[in-house]
C-alpha cells in the first residue's frame, strides 16, 4: 500500500488556479500523479477546470488584476444588460449601440468577435459572447446570477468605483433626456427651460432600493422612486432624478473628460457638462452648467455655488448683466 500524498491546500490554488498550470503539471512539479491532484483537487474545494486547453479569448482585467474604472463599468453594464448562462461560464451582452460593444470588449481585453442578430420581429441588435469560467464566477462572488431579471440584489462593489458602476448600469437599462420645457410659455415668452432627467428602470426592486441608498450616500442626491404595475406582467421600478440632483449626478457619473461609456448617453448630457449663461444674455430662470477644473467665476454675478470646488452654478441675480428687472422701492424704515 503506497503512503498518502498530501498537498496542502496554499500550494494547490498557487498552481492550479494563479498559475493555471494542468493536472498533469502540476502533477509533474509535485512528483505524484494526476489522479492524486484531482483528488486533492475535491479535498479542498477547489473547482476543476473544463478538460481541454485553456482558451485565448479569456478576460484579463479581474479578478487578477483588482478593480478599476474600466472593470467597474463593465460590471454595471453586463449587471442591468447583460447575461450569465447556466452553464456556469458562458456571458453575453447584446445592444443596439455596436460602440458600446466595442468599449466592452476593450475594458475586458476581449479579441471576440461582435456578431449582428435579428429578434425575429425586424430588429436588429449586436451580439458579444464569450467564455470565461474563472471571471464567471468572480462575478458570482461579487453578487450576480443567472437569470438575474428578478433576482438582482446589492453588490460588493467598492465606493470608490461605484460612480463608473452606476455608469454602466444607466448605459444598459437608464436613460438620459433632455426636453424643452414650453408649458409657460403662452404667459411669457421667456419662461421657456431645458428639463434634465437621469432614470434607471429594474424589475429586482431589492436592486433599485440598493442603488437609490448607494448613490444618495455617496453622490448626495435624492431620487424619486416610481412602480408600474400591469396584469400578467411583473412590476417595473424606476428611479428618477431631476432639477439639480441630476445635473449633480452627472457630474459624479462622468467626473473626467475621458471615461468608458455610451457615447450617445453622455452626447446628450454634454451640454450640462460645460458652463452656460456668458454666450447671451439668460431668460427665464436661472441657466446652470458646470466644467473640468472651472476657474473661479465672477462672485458679483453669482448668487451660489455648489459645494465643490471645481463646480460653479450660475444664478444671475439682481443687478447681475442679463437682469431686465424694474429696480425695487427700499422698505420704509421701522418706527
Amino acid at each position: 500500500m503506497q503512503p498518502y500524498f498530501d498537498i496542502d491546500a496554499e500550494t494547490l490554488r498557487r498552481l492550479y488556479l494563479e498559475d493555471r498550470l494542468p493536472m498533469t503539471e502540476v502533477a509533474k512539479r509535485l512528483g505524484c500523479s494526476s489522479v492524486t491532484v484531482a483528488r486533492r483537487l475535491r479535498l479542498h474545494d477547489i473547482a476543476s477546470r473544463p478538460r481541454g486547453t485553456i482558451p485565448l479569448h479569456r478576460t484579463i482585467s479581474a479578478p487578477q488584476s483588482g478593480w478599476s474604472a474600466d472593470l467597474a463599468w463593465a460590471i454595471g453594464l453586463i449587471a442591468t444588460d447583460g447575461n450569465l448562462s447556466p452553464d456556469g461560464r458562458h456571458l453575453m451582452v447584446r445592444s443596439k449601440d455596436r460602440d458600446m460593444l466595442e468599449t466592452l470588449r476593450g475594458c475586458l481585453g476581449l479579441t471576440n468577435r461582435i456578431t449582428a442578430t435579428s429578434n425575429g420581429r425586424g430588429g436588429h441588435y449586436h451580439t458579444l459572447q464569450w467564455s470565461d469560467r474563472a471571471f464567471y464566477l468572480w462575478l458570482m462572488d461579487v453578487g450576480l446570477t443567472p437569470a438575474k431579471s428578478l433576482t438582482l440584489a446589492a453588490l460588493s462593489i467598492p465606493d470608490e468605483y461605484f460612480p463608473d458602476f452606476f455608469r454602466g448600469c444607466i448605459d444598459g437599462d437608464g436613460s438620459i433626456r433632455v426636453y424643452t420645457d414650453r408649458y409657460h410659455a403662452s404667459k411669457c415668452e421667456r419662461y421657456v427651460y431645458e428639463r434634465l432627467y437621469v432614470s434607471i428602470v429594474s424589475a429586482s426592486g431589492t436592486f433599485i432600493d440598493w442603488l437609490q441608498a448607494t448613490v444618495s450616500r455617496l453622490a448626495r442626491v435624492t431620487a424619486s422612486l416610481t412602480v408600474r404595475r400591469k396584469r400578467g406582467c411583473h412590476p417595473l421600478w424606476k428611479l428618477s432624478y431631476a432639477k439639480a440632483d441630476s445635473i449633480r449626478l452627472i457630474r459624479w457619473m462622468y467626473y473626467a473628460p475621458i471615461v468608458p461609456c455610451l457615447d450617445r448617453k453622455r452626447a446628450t448630457a454634454a451640454r450640462f457638462l460645460s458652463p452656460l449663461g456668458f454666450a447671451h444674455a439668460p431668460a427665464g430662470r436661472p441657466r446652470v452648467g458646470w466644467i473640468y477644473d472651472a476657474p473661479r467665476v465672477k462672485e458679483s454675478n453669482a448668487a451660489w455655488f455648489l459645494s465643490a470646488p471645481d463646480a460653479r452654478i450660475l444664478s444671475w441675480g439682481r443687478g447681475g448683466a442679463g437682469d431686465t428687472r424694474r429696480p425695487q422701492k427700499p422698505l420704509p424704515a421701522r418706527a
